[in-house]
């Protein structure tokens, strides 16, 4: 969509303008030149002013973007990193048009088929997380990345401005094809890679990851991420709660010390996620 209005038809006239006309109180007879009002000029600059304005909603301009950012970071979103990928990606172009005009606002937003795309904020707020892995860390990068649910594909674009190969996986047909398409359209960077497969098994044949990122939870990480998971690289992920109450996010570090591998469980904030399901669909 264009953000550039129609020029206005030579609106306001210069006043003292003449113009053909039936002077007023006039019942007829042949036309004369009569003087235009300076309110009638207003009226006339302001009646064309509205029919010229932009068509579209506006949201393709970057200052839009710019002022969800400025409100990310106000409350607590500091990586400038992350935020400036939050200001190149178009959020709205990854919603229905009838949402679009909520895309900027700190809200998930439905999708289709029971699932949402997540809050600017926690999308923020998740990636930024992954920054803290020790490769992240040494490199300023994600590295390569793994994320689970790619959704309608607004997520996957965001993390590649920040890495060198996104892998998303995606569980159901329409989404993962609704993802596709939002991303041609987008003529997102070539280091996307969509699956239509089970999140819940990563993907062996792409693994090791540096990162790991999950749009969905569960009540315990499939083995298949841990294994998938590069020593160094840090995972991030929904989790229901050990009371059971809710969801929260959970971190997971691959640490090599010594010559011995382990991995490290930091538990953080409450969240609320679709849940993490099995197979395809």
């Amino acid at each position: 969509m264009s953000n550039t209005p129609e020029r206005p038809s030579r609106f306001p006239l210069p006043l003292g303008k003449l113009v053909k006309g039936q002077a007023a109180g006039s019942t007829g007879g042949a036309a004369r030149e009569v003087l235009m009002p300076q309110r009638h000029l207003r009226e006339a600059a302001a009646d064309a002013a509205r029919q010229s304005a932009p068509r579209g909603l506006g949201l393709d301009s970057d200052m839009v973007r710019r002022r969800m950012v400025q409100r990310l970071q106000q409350e607590g979103l500091s990586d400038e990193r992350v935020l400036q990928a939050l200001i190149t990606v178009p959020r709205h172009e990854f919603v229905d048009s009838a949402l679009a005009i909520q895309a900027y606002e700190d809200t998930s937003l439905p999708i289709g088929h029971g699932q949402t795309i997540s809050k600017p904020s926690v999308v923020g707020r998740m990636i930024a997380m992954l920054f803290g892995g020790a490769t992240a860390r040494q490199q300023g990068r994600l590295g390569r990345v793994l994320e689970i649910g790619t959704g309608c594909g607004y997520q996957a674009a965001v993390l590649a401005e920040l890495s060198r190969q996104v892998v998303s996986i995606e569980r159901l047909r329409p989404l993962h094809d609704k993802a596709r398409l939002n991303l041609a359209k987008m003529r997102s960077p070539s280091q996307i890679r969509l699956i239509y497969g089970d999140g819940r098994l990563g993907h062996s044949q792409a693994a090791p990851f540096d990162s790991i990122i999950a749009a969905a939870g569960g009540e315990d990480l499939p083995p298949a991420w841990l294994a998938q998971l590069a020593p160094g690289g840090r995972l991030i992920a929904p989790m229901v709660s050990p009371g059971g109450r809710g969801q929260i996010l959970v971190v997971i570090d691959h640490l090599v010390e010594s010559g011995v591998s382990r991995f490290v469980r930091t538990e953080h904030e409450a969240v609320l996620f679709v849940p993490l399901k099995s197979g395809v669909m």
